[in-house]
């Protein structure tokens, strides 16, 4: 077979629409993804368009992970089994709401590091990067016989910077590595998106959720005679912590411009399913302020977070159908909502008391930052003892992300956040001299978009400003909390500061079910040794989705880590969601 781009898309010679729905096979648990691709063949779509995260390939420099949820070849032949044409946008930054729009951490270990520009560093890690990736990736192209039609260069480049040079490499460089399906970048229909986002040779698409005839109508002016592809739909939109209320589109301005696109052109649903920012992964915007993304992918897209077919599906189904004859799909996975009911705490200890049993400490002078450390995502406890103090006056911690909790004497003195973090504060606190102090640090979600990319190192990067000097002489304990094994709850525990807290349930049937938290303040939860992702009172997020193949028949275990010192006597295992 063949898939050509001329003035329209062709597939053997013939006219072509695509018809896409993005579902991340990185946000899904293996198990639904036939479930989740048959619920898009079924809505009337004939291709499923996928980001690839470089940070979960390479979670470590030369070091790639390509299976469970992150086995991207079977997630496309799976679609090639079921009829549907793939979409990869492998390129280095996806955005995509994720951590650090899918830049790998361990490039911030580096000083001087410069992203997404022609920087041979960069460059260097990027090439290491795809010769893991695109001999993976390249059998899988229609010319070999697999269903990939189209690779993405770059993600909304022209939204970031518009360094020629940097991505006519990255073309040249997935070329000479033998991808040689059409290539695409993605950009805001506007005329500085386009101009810096594109290049000669690739095809470009557009971004953008409404006004989709102005929108294409820019397009074509901006690239004559070739095909007009909408790469990112979006139908609905993502939440923050402390949003008010879950975030949704307008199902009847998105169902007209659907029906425009599909008259005009080709269209990508952003997203189809948006599923799930398992463990740390959730990323973050910042504008005025630091506005961290959460657990939930759900998006409003066509299905729920957990899969189920909504009005929305209905209707752009509806309006589809205009288009071409949409076929009858089985679906044959058996999937179900369950309520477990309440279950109360079986076992508490506080981190101070198991520190030293999920840490190593790491001496230094200064503090320094979690990548600094070879630590990538969660939190990391600075400690120290105040020698030349008996009280505590003023205190900046300088050059600090994301959010800080400050203990004096295992007693908390102040909690600080985002611009917080820029400011001295004034304090009032006494002590016998010789006293601890612990500062435990919060990464939120590394930021995924404009130009706060190369600010991301978690922790404290300057140092802390304490009475009118810089105080020297700390531990640090990376905890990326990835190995929980070793937790004892027969140790100390003592209310009011952060603390694991143990759960233990029977079930003979496994199902889907819903973390309600209520009651609780802040932290993250794990389920059978798997990071589900963080909760917090705030919102709009109020349970936290767990797909029935992480659980068990028999026991199952939960663990909360909670850092207020905010915790119940129990929690509950839900039938349904509650998002805000």
């Amino acid at each position: 077979m063949s898939f050509e781009v001329r003035d329209r898309f062709y597939m053997d010679g013939e006219p072509f629409r695509i018809i896409s729905g993005a579902i991340h096979y990185f946000r899904v648990v293996p198990e639904y993804w036939r479930d989740r691709l048959e619920k898009l063949k079924a809505l009337g779509c004939n291709t499923v368009e996928t980001y690839i995260p470089w940070n979960m390939h390479e979670p470590q420099k030369g070091k790639f992970c390509f299976d469970g949820m992150l086995d991207v070849e079977r997630f496309v032949k799976l679609a090639q089994e079921l009829g549907l044409y793939v979409i990869l946008r492998p390129s280095p930054y996806i955005c995509a709401e994720w951590e650090l729009g899918g830049l790998p951490p361990w490039l911030l270990s580096e000083d001087g590091m410069r992203f997404r520009v022609y920087y041979p560093p960069y460059l260097k890690h990027v090439r290491d990067y795809y010769e893991a990736l695109m001999k993976r990736l390249v059998p899988l192209q229609i010319d070999n016989g697999g269903p990939v039609i189209m690779m993405q260069v770059e993600n909304e480049y022209g939204s970031y910077a518009n360094d020629k040079q940097y991505i006519e490499w990255l073309r040249d460089i997935m070329k000479e590595l033998g991808v040689t399906v059409p290539l695409c970048t993605s950009d805001g229909p506007t005329h500085d998106m386009l101009h810096g986002g594109t290049m000669d040779g690739v095809l470009a698409t557009a971004n953008f959720g409404s006004r989709a005839e102005e929108a294409f109508g820019y397009l074509a002016k901006f690239r004559p005679n070739t095909p007009l592809m909408c790469m990112e739909f979006w139908i609905g939109w993502f939440d923050a912590w402390g949003n008010v209320g879950h975030m949704k589109g307008d199902l009847e301005g998105a169902s007209k411009d659907l029906d425009k696109l599909l008259e005009l052109g080709n269209v990508n649903f952003y997203m189809f399913e948006g599923g799930t920012n398992f463990g740390f992964m959730n990323g973050a915007n910042y504008y005025d302020r630091l506005t961290p993304d959460t657990t939930s992918y759900d998006y409003d897209a066509i299905l729920t977070e957990d899969g189920q077919i909504t009005e929305k599906y209905q209707r752009f189904r509806a309006v589809i159908g205009k288009y071409r004859d949409i076929p009858e799909v089985e679906l044959t996975t058996e999937i179900k909502r369950m309520d477990y009911g309440v279950i109360p705490v079986s076992g508490r200890v506080g981190l101070f008391s198991v520190l030293d049993s999920l840490s190593s400490p790491i001496e230094n002078t200064f503090p320094q930052p979690m990548e600094k450390l070879g630590q990538s995502y969660g939190y990391i406890l600075y400690h120290t003892d105040l020698r030349t103090e008996e009280q505590l006056r003023r205190l900046r911690l300088h050059r600090a992300n994301d959010r800080a909790q400050v203990f004096v004497d295992k007693k908390p003195v102040i909690t600080l956040m985002d611009k917080e973090l820029l400011e001295e504060h004034e304090l009032d606190v006494s002590f016998e001299r010789g006293a601890n102090m612990d500062i435990l640090v919060e990464d939120l979600g590394r930021v995924n978009f404009a130009f706060k990319l190369e600010e991301q190192r978690k922790g404290i990067e300057g140092g802390v400003w304490l009475n009118g000097h810089w105080h020297n002489g700390w531990k640090q304990y990376p905890l990326p909390l990835d190995d929980l094994s070793k937790l004892d709850f027969a140790k100390g525990y003592q209310e009011g500061l952060p603390a694991f807290y143990r759960f233990t349930f029977d079930i003979e049937e496994t199902g889907d079910t819903f973390l309600d938290f209520e009651g609780w303040g802040k932290g993250v939860a794990f389920v059978n040794g798997v990071n589900l992702g963080r909760f917090w009172e705030i919102g709009p997020q109020k349970r936290l989705y767990i797909p029935g193949p992480l659980l068990k028949a028999g026991t199952n275990e939960i663990i909360l880590f909670e850092t207020e010192g905010k915790a119940g006597d129990s929690i509950a295992l839900r039938g349904t969601p509650d998002i805000g």
